[in-house]
């Protein structure tokens, strides 16, 4: 199977070229991990390579594909629906680090959340034209070594060999004020906002644990707004952001043996519902 896989990802590097494309560790691999990388780029390679969205070289990606038809994953206890009025604008897989701090005084304390950051993959024909491929991308995304991702202004970067380009990025103000910007040269501007957790649920029970077996994060929905201090306004029409389909990204349940500040890393999908 090893083999098999990454011939096919040498081949998609060759026919094109242009992109950086992430790398793989086995070494470094989630329980699983090869299977996951094997279903999805089974399916890929009949589907999404020659699907809609791959756009033009001249110019942003244009996106081809009907949002309309996509539909919201749900967790066994539902989120909230999106707010009447609202349409999905746009779905990207997000891959990087969910941030903890710890009281090393106080090793049997639970670790607290400082926030996180993520880049953003475009995958908006995905979910609307294959759900099943859809569901698979987040424990692929985890797959790939995190050190490959851009951390600047790098645009470049697939997600596989599809039309998964950058499609923007995601981190936290303050620790606690989460922000998206969908800004890029690929896609244009979609716009960018902070946002405040309106609610959450448990991920499903088997949903895809994290590199080193941790648990996924929760599913949330998020709303446009944040503190004062640190809000900023909205563009794009952006409203409600939803966190579903995680992958890993939990920390241990208490901070023994931890250091102060620790990242675990994760993947997701990110739903963006506008006016």
């Amino acid at each position: 199977m090893k083999l098999s896989i990454f011939t096919t990802l040498a081949a998609a590097s060759s026919a094109l070229a242009a992109p950086t494309w992430p790398a793989i560790n086995p070494a470094s691999l989630s329980s699983g991990g090869l299977e996951h990388i094997s279903e999805y780029f089974n399916l890929l390679a009949d589907k999404i390579s020659k699907g809609p969205g791959r756009g033009g070289p001249n110019g942003p990606l244009v996106q081809t594909c009907d949002l309309s038809k996509a539909t919201l994953p749900q967790a066994p206890v539902p989120l909230e629906p999106p707010s009447a009025g609202l349409v999905l604008k746009h779905v990207a897989v997000g891959r990087g680090t969910q941030n903890y701090t710890c009281d090393t005084a106080n090793p049997s304390a639970a670790p607290v959340a400082n926030g996180a950051m993520a880049t953003l993959f475009n995958a908006s024909c995905v979910a609307a034209s294959y759900p099943d491929i859809a569901s698979k991308l987040s424990a692929l995304a985890l797959q790939f070594d995190l050190s490959a991702f851009p951390t600047s202004g790098d645009e470049s970067v697939r997600m596989g060999p599809s039309n998964l380009l950058v499609s923007g990025n995601h981190f936290f103000l303050d620790g606690k004020t989460p922000y998206f910007s969908l800004d890029t040269k690929n896609f244009g501007k979609l716009g960018h906002a902070t946002f405040a957790k309106k609610s959450g649920t448990d991920a499903p029970a088997d949903a895809p644990k994290g590199l080193k077996g941790e648990k996924a994060v929760a599913w949330l929905k998020l709303v446009a707004g944040g503190s004062e201090a640190v809000r900023i306004q909205a563009t794009g029409g952006l409203e409600e952001v939803y966190r579903v389909e995680t992958a890993g990204g939990s920390p241990p349940a208490t901070c023994q043996g931890m250091p102060a500040t620790f990242e675990v890393q994760y993947a997701t999908q990110y739903w963006f519902y506008a006016k």
